[in-house]
């Protein structure tokens, strides 16, 4: 609703034949029946109100990069290493969406950054008997047990190209890992499935994230795409991390990695092409939504 003010302003002019009364262009006129005689007039003026716009404001992105990539992986473990006192605190357990397209080096880099923690994590604990290895810390939830199973690509309505596009958004199943992670965050501990690459299938409960482990880092392709359920699981991390590389880059790694599996080249080429890079390119696009951009170099 349009909610104007209004002031109204005596002034004075002159009239002689007018109708007894008359409004025109916002004049109210007032008249008499004698000639050249003072009629008050009322003017109407409209002020607009002002309008306040606020702008949100413009996320803080941290760029950790490094002379080298154990450098890099050192300084992401030592933003994480927690203090005893949340190491003590069963309700405190900090996840980390880490995402990148293929090739990035997601897995290299969750793996490494975890095992750094849990080596730090002895000297924070000043409780622990030096002769007793105290208990990991953190560890990696991978998003490759959520892929959907070759039976229920069989399913779908193009099984061939539901195959062929095996890696795309929805060949995964997101509201099983975000069921996972709500779990996590309310229970401190989950089941959770791997991925057999040598099957082709996902893994149920093979893998056991547990109160224990106060640092997780969750490393996947899409995990901070902003549709659906994708959005939903984005807003779980308590830290966003994008892997920040250069495409070709990263496309001549995920290359030699058909190949090394025993595709012929021109398969891996084919598949580079028809898939890898299409999600890749949408990957990237989901890069505005990390608090914590790492700059990928040659590993």
């Amino acid at each position: 609703m349009e909610v104007s003010s209004f002031s109204t302003v005596p002034r004075f002019c002159y009239s002689s034949s007018v109708p007894e009364s008359c409004r025109f262009r916002g004049f109210k006129v007032q008249l008499c029946d004698q000639s050249l005689v003072p009629v008050r007039l009322s003017i109407r003026i409209r002020r607009t109100p002002r309008t306040v716009v606020s702008c949100s404001q413009k996320r803080d992105v941290t760029v950790v990069d490094g002379s080298c990539m154990d450098e890099i992986y050192d300084k992401l473990a030592e933003r994480l290493v927690p203090t005893s006192a949340a190491m003590f605190s069963p309700n405190v357990k900090r996840l980390v969406g880490l995402a990148g397209p293929p090739g990035a080096g997601k897995s290299t880099l969750a793996y490494e950054v975890v095992s750094r923690i849990n080596r730090l994590w002895p000297q924070k604990a000043a409780s622990f008997d030096d002769e007793v290895m105290p208990p990991d810390v953190a560890t990696v939830l991978p998003m490759d047990g959520f892929h959907l199973y070759r039976s229920q690509l069989d399913a779908m309505e193009d099984p061939k190209e539901a195959h062929a596009r095996r890696g795309a958004p929805w060949t995964f199943n997101p509201a099983l890992l975000l069921n996972c992670l709500k779990k996590l965050r309310n229970e401190g501990s989950v089941y959770v499935p791997s991925f057999d690459h040598g099957v082709g299938d996902p893994v149920e409960d093979d893998i056991f994230v547990s109160l224990q482990h106060k640092v997780v880092i969750v490393e996947g392709n899409y995990l901070l795409l902003e549709e659906g359920t994708w959005k939903d699981i984005s807003d779980m991390f308590d830290e966003k991390w994008f892997i920040d590389v250069n495409l070709d880059t990263a496309m001549e790694r995920v290359e030699a990695r058909h190949i090394s599996t025993g595709k012929p080249p021109d398969v891996a080429k084919w598949r580079i092409d028809y898939n890898d890079r299409p999600n890749a390119e949408l990957i990237v696009k989901s890069k505005t939504n990390a608090d914590v951009l790492i700059r990928s170099i040659s590993f």
